[in-house]
């Protein structure tokens, strides 16, 4: 790239294009469309959704259990797709753990996160057979008395907040003072007040960060997170039996982002679980991700309704926006407004391209969907497609913002 050229989007390949037109899941977009019978709408591809978890068990070892983390998309038929790919489902709230439930997933394979869970909540978990995997103090002493109540041993495990963080991540959940997890320095005190209750801890959930396209991060903190739960496990004095080692990896969205790379997290993750595994024989490790098992399995699709030109900048106002997909509109966590990959869906072949931003029919300037992007000449009528979208896209959204109708979704 020469020093005065701005960075592109990664092309985007894992959805063909048939006669100019997008295809998710083999259909073409404009027949799609007619087959949801509603814009705006999102569509996951479940080949797309099935490649990302065989592209992983080819780069990762055999012996590590791969989690989906539903809080990405909690869609139910894309969560029974993905119970029948994984082998376990990571839940965060009472909501969630219904829906995983409702997979046929094996209770023992589910767990309960959050740092703020109800009574009830937790009461549902312990009733089901799940896993909690608690982070106070509170958590422990109402696990105790749920236990004695409904004559049930809860399945217990504790979230610790290291005392590191993933570099070069978009999130990070650990270091530092955090809402989640038991300090690590105070998990021993923890540990004992829970067998003084008459709990079993079975093991820990160490969560670092998530949202890192730099593998050399990921194997840091992996490397990190195996020497924290060794040397707890020396503190508790007993084997250690579930160890869930968090995610952390990436998707790219912005321009100049390249995708991550798994070899060297493979690499490392080998050696590691063997010696780990020396050590605490018996033990199952988990690696939990969401964002990189669905992210990039999903578009968002909304339909022009007008076009027009303002001082001689050129808008697209569709019939989708942010109450449907904050995060492409950039209030989600971003700092400095960047564009997803967006594309005019059933224009792919166009050669003509020119500078447009895509809007949608909310009365807010934050109602952005494309900033001042080259896309193809498109009309009223023509189908405007965010990439990326798997993730975080309906459920993370305003959906009630200035009462438009609901977002459709639909599994392909």
């Amino acid at each position: 790239m020469s020093s005065g050229a701005k960075p592109v989007h990664a092309r985007q390949t894992l959805f063909p294009v048939v006669d100019g037109c997008l295809t998710v899941g083999g259909v073409k977009l404009d027949r799609l469309a007619q087959r949801v019978g509603s814009t705006p709408f999102y569509a996951y591809d479940r080949v797309v959704l099935s490649a990302r978890v065989a592209q992983l068990r080819a780069a990762l070892p055999d012996a590590l259990r791969l989690h989906y983390s539903m809080k990405a998309n909690p869609m139910p038929a894309l969560v029974q797709h993905m119970a029948n790919l994984v082998d376990g489902i990571d839940v965060a709230s009472g909501g969630e753990l219904r829906v995983a439930l409702d997979t046929g997933m094996a209770p023992e394979h589910i767990s309960l996160a959050g740092p703020g869970k109800s009574e009830a909540e937790m009461a549902q978990a312990v009733a089901a057979g799940a896993y909690v995997h608690a982070e106070s103090e509170r958590e422990v002493r109402v696990l105790a008395r749920l236990g004695e109540r409904l004559g049930i041993t809860p399945q217990l495990m504790l979230r610790i907040n290291p005392e590191f963080e993933l570099k070069s991540s978009g999130m990070r959940m650990g270091g530092g003072a955090k809402q989640f997890g038991i300090d690590a320095e105070d998990a021993p005190r923890v540990m004992a007040l829970a067998a003084g209750l008459g709990l079993d801890v079975q093991g820990f959930h160490i969560f670092s960060g998530s949202q890192s396209l730099k593998a050399e991060a990921i194997v840091e903190a992996q490397a990190q997170t195996f020497a924290l739960a060794k040397r707890l496990a020396i503190e508790a004095a007993r084997p250690l039996r579930h160890l869930n080692i968090g995610g952390g990896f990436g998707i790219p969205y912005f321009p100049g982002e390249a995708a991550l790379d798994l070899a060297p997290i493979g690499e490392h993750l080998a050696p590691a679980l063997e010696a780990f595994g020396r050590e605490q024989p018996g033990a199952s490790v988990a690696i939990e991700l969401g964002r990189y098992l669905v992210g990039e399995a999903g578009v968002y699709v909304a339909r022009v309704v007008d076009r027009k030109v303002s001082r001689g900048q050129v808008f697209l106002v569709t019939d989708g926006g942010l109450h449907h997909h904050l995060a492409a509109s950039g209030n989600f966590g971003q700092v400095i407004r960047k564009n997803y990959p967006v594309a005019i869906g059933n224009r792919m072949d166009a050669g003509e391209l020119e500078p447009v931003s895509v809007v949608g029919p909310l009365c807010t300037p934050l109602d952005l969907l494309a900033e001042r992007m080259e896309l193809a000449h498109a009309e009223p009528g023509d189908l405007v497609v965010v990439f990326q979208s798997g993730a975080y896209g309906r459920s993370a959204s305003p959906g009630g913002f200035l009462s438009h109708p609901d977002v459709v979704e639909v599994l392909v």
